[in-house]
């Protein structure tokens, strides 16, 4: 292997990314599964994913106008820390008014 410039693969490690059970308070679930909203700014989603890279693990956090399906804020991060969301939120937002389509 040596010889060819060839290496091994190592099998990646299990990522565990939530744990259910802290300390914390849960919020309720507002939606309820119901994602249409009537207007603009009336309902968010927001989502943190994760991507494997080269100098390891990348989180993005998301949040998007259920209205318009338009993200109106993002962040990145090393960690899946609450800031990383909170980051996303604050972000300053593009116009989410407009109508889908």
């Amino acid at each position: 292997m040596r010889d060819n410039d060839l290496r091994a693969r190592h099998k990646r490690r299990f990522k565990r990314t939530t744990d259910s059970h802290h300390g914390w308070p849960v919020a309720p679930n507002l939606l309820d599964q119901d994602f249409t909203a009537t207007g603009p700014d009336k309902k968010w989603n927001a989502d943190i994913s994760y991507v494997w890279t080269r100098e390891g693990w990348l989180y993005l956090a998301v949040v998007i106008d259920l209205f318009a399906r338009r993200v109106v804020g993002w962040a990145t991060g090393d960690r899946p820390h609450r800031d990383l969301a909170l980051s996303a939120l604050r972000k300053p937002r593009p116009c989410a008014a407009r109508q889908p389509g």
